[in-house]
């Protein structure tokens, strides 16, 4: 079974920055898009970015210009470069992977960021 492993949470002050990974434990085979998503206490989950086979970026609104995601495929571990953290960006951020297989989700890593 296949298990993602996020890192690179923690507490920052609003300004900072921050850079999750999310590894797999193993090669995943064919993996079609490697997502990161937050939920925030008492909201649902959000895709905050996506990076999909070939490359290309999507972005929520809300982190469009400060939140970078990239994705080593040798690796099958996919990053989310944070800059100008601000306080709605405090949630439980976790990685999802789509492939051929099934979708794969990690435990989650906590971003908090204060005021």
């Amino acid at each position: 079974q296949v298990q993602l492993v996020e890192s690179g949470g923690g507490l920052v002050q609003a300004g900072g920055s921050l850079r999750l990974s999310c590894a797999a434990s193993r090669s995943i085979f064919d993996i079609k898009t490697m997502d990161w998503y937050r939920q925030a206490p008492g909201k649902q989950r959000e895709l905050v970015a996506a990076i999909l086979r070939g490359g290309t970026t999507n972005y929520a609104d809300s982190v469009k210009g400060r939140f970078t995601i990239s994705r080593d495929n040798a690796k099958d571990t996919v990053y989310l470069s944070m800059n100008n953290l601000k306080p709605e960006d405090t949630a439980l951020y976790y990685c999802n992977v789509l492939a051929l297989t099934g979708s794969y989700w990690g435990q989650g890593t906590q971003v908090t960021v204060s005021s």
